[in-house]
């Protein structure tokens, strides 16, 4: 029998799928990251079904029954407490055990925290990079990000509410102040927010851990050459240099050996002053 990965609501209840819905009324077992968190689920919608932990401490002594299990012709749903399982949760050594076993896993579509963050943004979405959890460790924290310093695609990462302000003060030093970011909190909550900025203004802005489930979002290399935009410092050297006589073309060609920004955009708005 196939093994049912059931995604599940990272928030709101009403999120579930009515294909998930059915899934779960009709496993023999369902195996939960956290029995008590799904069993609030499964409340709701009144299914009542055999319930086990697989969480990190048990997953691989689970693995051996849970075949068997499958092996025996019963359908077994396995969730997480929020989200798709196996993503930063439980489920990646079962999946991959019954994968060898003969057993097809079959994903059960649905809510996501880091697609939700993503497409909600207003970063680009053809291409990212989801990192799961950082390293908790300053030195380990930033050398990984270092790796990360020339990645073109959005970077996804899960951080505790405690760990992120040494996150973001890292990302700022790390992969540059003026690095777009985003930070989404208590997604689908009541309390959901997205705050977006630069990445020396978020850690300014997060000096104090925030409450909450939080998904950061950090653009790529080629958003920081494309996000660079013109200061009031530099767009009043630009002022500047028009009113002392300098031409149009001149100021921009100037400030942009100076200041490394793009040239038609400094000319741009030089025509605009």
């Amino acid at each position: 029998m196939p093994l049912y990965l059931v995604f599940t609501p990272i928030g709101n209840l009403e999120d579930i799928t009515l294909r998930a819905l059915r899934v779960l009324r009709e496993a023999d077992l369902i195996a939960a990251e956290d029995t008590r968190h799904t069993g609030k689920l499964l409340a709701h919608y009144d299914i009542q079904r055999p319930l086990i932990s697989l969480h990190e401490h048990n997953e691989a002594a689970r693995i051996p029954d849970l075949l068997a299990r499958l092996d025996a012709g019963e359908r077994i749903a396995l969730v997480s407490d929020a989200g798709a399982p196996a993503i930063s949760d439980p489920g990646y050594q079962l999946v991959r055990a019954a994968i060898e076993a003969g057993h097809q896993p079959i994903p059960i579509p649905g809510p996501s925290a880091l697609l939700a963050a993503l497409v909600a943004s207003g970063l680009p979405t053809d291409r990212f990079l989801f990192l799961g959890f950082p390293p908790r460790k300053a030195k380990l924290r930033g050398d990984w990000l270092a790796e990360l310093r020339d990645e073109p695609g959005v970077l996804i990462f899960y951080e505790s509410p405690r760990r992120l302000p040494a996150l973001l003060a890292d990302v700022a030093q790390t992969l540059g102040p003026n690095r777009p970011v985003v930070v989404a909190r208590e997604l689908t909550k009541l309390h959901e927010s997205f705050w977006r900025g630069r990445a020396e203004e978020a850690a300014r802005a997060f000096a104090e851990p925030p409450k909450g489930e939080i998904v950061v979002l950090v653009g790529g290399v080629r958003e920081q050459a494309e996000e660079q935009t013109i200061t009031p410092e530099v767009e009043e050297a630009l002022a500047g240099l028009l009113a002392g006589g300098m031409g149009v073309n001149q100021a921009a060609r100037l400030l942009a050996e100076i200041t490394g920004l793009p040239r038609r955009e400094l000319y741009q708005r030089a025509l605009a002053l």
